[in-house]
């Protein structure tokens, strides 16, 4: 679980309703109409937008942005020099034994090293797994992108709504009791949508964003790990390229020490 993005959404929203009760009441911006108008206008523009099977995907993918567990490159590294170790000692082979005996639970990783074992050809190699990153970077990139466009949305379909509630209020000038609730209905939806846009739909695409990128360059990594193993090179080298993705602060050798 990312603890960052449950803190940030109910942090976000706590100081709100704790600033919204304290210059009032919580009852005041209770408006079910307008969430109906802001909830309802944002999914309904965003079913317009794309096709349904790419709305149904990006729940999967939504998820990430509340994941906490990620792979870490430094132990991904070590694996990789390790799996150097033992092809240069017992042959490319022998790294089917890894999956084996369910040593590996990468599944990118799994189907780098049975490309490998297969004896296909590393440019070959490059070229599947290379594809298969760009796939999966089209999948993050169209995840962050509708939460991106519902964010978008959501303050324009609270506009809309306060346009709804300005006209109800100016059929009824002729009663001036009814004007300032009127008014402060009609803007209330558009608080509804600006924050649902920057508490929840932006955020959330920021977030799947930044980890896409992150797993991105950890599946670039493995590639060229993997390229370098079937290449035969020291596993002193295959470290030192591998290093090169990392922060310098984040490098530990298993060779070299300061």
């Amino acid at each position: 679980m990312d603890f960052a993005t449950i803190i940030g959404i109910f942090g976000g929203f706590g100081l709100v309703i704790i600033a919204m009760v304290s210059g009032g009441g919580f009852a005041w911006f209770v408006d079910w109409p307008s969430a109906m108008i802001v909830l309802g206008g944002t999914f309904g523009a965003v079913l317009i937008n794309y096709p349904i099977s790419d709305l149904l995907g990006v729940i999967k993918v939504a998820k990430n942005a509340f994941r906490g567990k990620k792979q870490q490159a430094d132990i991904v590294i070590n694996r990789l020099v390790e799996m150097s170790k033992i092809s240069r000692r017992d042959g490319l082979i022998s790294l089917q034994r890894l999956i084996q005996e369910n040593k590996e639970k990468d599944p990118f990783l799994i189907k780098s090293i049975n490309l490998v074992v297969d004896g296909v050809d590393p440019l070959h190699v490059s070229e599947i797994m290379q594809t298969e990153l760009d796939s999966l970077a089209e999948r993050h990139r169209l995840g962050a992108e509708i939460f991106t466009t519902m964010g978008n949305f959501a303050p324009a379909m609270g506009l809309i709504g306060t346009l709804i509630g300005l006209v109800q209020m100016l059929k009824q000038m002729n009663t001036p009791g009814t004007i300032g609730p009127a008014m402060a209905v009609a803007l209330i939806t558009t608080f509804y949508g600006v924050i649902l846009a920057n508490l929840v739909f932006l955020p959330i695409a920021g977030k799947l964003k930044t980890k896409s990128s992150q797993e991105l360059l950890l599946k670039q990594l493995i590639i060229n790990g993997i390229l370098s193993i079937q290449s035969g090179d020291n596993p002193r080298v295959l470290e030192q390229k591998l290093h090169a993705y990392i922060a310098p602060r984040e490098r530990k050798s298993r060779f070299y020490h300061d």
